[in-house]
């Protein structure tokens, strides 16, 4: 069973910067390929970025690439998202999630999420 908490959500202007972070219980965080997804308002939850379980691979959704960046420290347990120029449509409910023995992301095939981050944007 693994646990995981998002932090670091919160009011942002347009243009500005957020790191979110998602800790994780459990001593065999390695063994999960990690992932960020979002979820705006009256939207589906979407992909935004993944990283394998050793860090070496990452890999993001079209609408954040060259803006977000997902990093891991398995020594502490903890998957960060980073976000820079932000924009309006990046408000969203930013979820954190795992999946054991694989680097194969797909929102069906997730084992754990968290509860979620509440990211805005205003413009």
């Amino acid at each position: 069973q693994v646990q995981l908490v998002e932090s670091g959500g919160g009011l942002v202007q347009a243009g500005g910067s957020l790191r979110l972070s998602c800790a994780a219980s459990g001593r065999t965080f390695s063994n999960y390929g990690m992932a960020w997804f979002r979820q705006a308002p009256g939207q589906e939850r979407e992909f935004v970025v993944r990283i394998s379980r050793s860090g070496s691979s990452t890999s993001a959704a079209p609408s954040v690439k060259g803006r977000f960046t997902i990093s891991r420290d398995n020594a502490k347990n903890t998957v960060y998202l980073q976000m820079s120029s932000l924009k309006v449509e990046d408000t969203a409910v930013y979820y954190c999630a795992a999946r054991l023995g694989t680097d194969l992301i797909t929102k069906d095939g997730m084992d754990y999420w968290g509860k979620g981050t509440l990211v805005t944007v205003s413009s």
